[in-house]
């Protein structure tokens, strides 16, 4: 009994000296090689926290650039993926480093309250409205606003929202307002909807799946419909109108307001983003699996070429 005393002591004690030795936040650990008796030597890893949109993650491009910040700067960096409404709350509770979001709105707000340091685009694409290729609701090759006003007035299809606070989500309230129906835009699904809005209240990838499976319309960006198309049907049927422009900024979190972010790496990461080789990288990242590029590199800058590219339909 004394014995086993002994053993849960001696675990206790050797617990809270990793935890002092190796607190919180610090990350991971990596082998820095062998000590003069030969045992391997560890020591803590940085981690750096960025928390993105749906849309980036679902194309697939964090997990083309991570590894290379990653080998680069000597970090882990955990990507937290969920709508803007959420990225942007996980900035002001400080609990990333960055975040990489497209609401430009919300993210002006958010570094005039002092939440973040700057707001630095750093790619661009467009939204689509896509729909089932019999488009019973006649929406395409009408403006984004005229398609939203058919669809609510026609009853002549089904739309999937978004519904979860997303910047694609945010999107569509844009262009229902700028379409003349702003009571759609404000509230949730109601009697006047019903029967023609679905919230999916999920990510991009997903909610195009259940629209696809629900052959209704939804609206999309242009690099998650592309990197979904192989799996649907839907076809992308209104491309036009400068409301469908979607933006791509990152923004480091305050360091006066949050004392405890990486500002340094955070920087680091911002600067890696809107470097010369990378932007090349974005520019050309899905050209040779779906034919054209699911973005385009805007370092710093909004100004955008305003021809508009379509997606290329069969």
């Amino acid at each position: 009994m004394k014995t086993d005393g002994r053993k849960w002591l001696i675990r206790l004690l050797t617990g809270i000296f990793v935890i002092l030795l190796f607190p919180a936040g610090t990350g991971g650990m990596q082998e820095t090689g062998e000590g003069s008796s030969g045992e391997k030597l560890l020591k803590p890893v940085m981690r750096i926290r960025v928390a993105t949109t749906t849309s980036l993650y679902d194309t697939g491009l964090w997990g083309y650039l991570e590894p290379m910040f990653e080998e680069n700067y000597g970090v882990e960096l955990d990507v937290l993926y969920a709508g803007t409404g959420i990225a942007l709350e996980y900035g002001r509770r400080g609990d990333v480093d960055v975040i990489t979001v497209h609401s430009k709105s919300r993210e002006l707000e958010f570094v005039e309250r002092g939440y973040g340091v700057e707001r630095v685009p750093f790619a661009y694409n467009y939204f689509v409205i896509a729909g089932p290729g019999d488009d019973p609701a006649g929406i395409k090759g009408k403006t984004a606003e005229e398609a939203f006003r058919a669809l609510a007035t026609g009853g002549n299809g089904l739309f999937v929202s978004r519904g979860d606070d997303s910047g694609t989500h945010g999107k569509e309230k844009a262009i229902w307002k700028s379409a003349g129906l702003p009571e759609i835009a404000n509230s949730k699904k109601n009697s006047d909807t019903a029967g023609w809005l679905v919230e999916a209240g999920r990510g991009m990838g997903p909610t195009l799946l259940m629209a696809d499976e629900k052959k209704a319309y939804t609206l999309c960006d242009i690099g998650t419909f592309l990197s979904y198309k192989g799996k649907i049907s839907l076809v992308p049927l209104v491309q036009k109108g400068e409301i469908l422009l979607n933006v791509y900024s990152a923004i480091a979190v305050s360091p006066e307001k949050y004392p405890r972010v990486k500002h340094d790496m955070a920087r680091n990461l911002i600067e890696f983003l809107t470097s010369p080789r990378i932007q090349e990288l974005i520019g050309n990242y899905g050209t040779g699996q779906y034919g054209e590029p699911l973005f385009t590199p805007c370092a710093g800058t909004e100004h955008v070429d305003q021809r508009q590219p379509r997606v290329k339909t069969p």
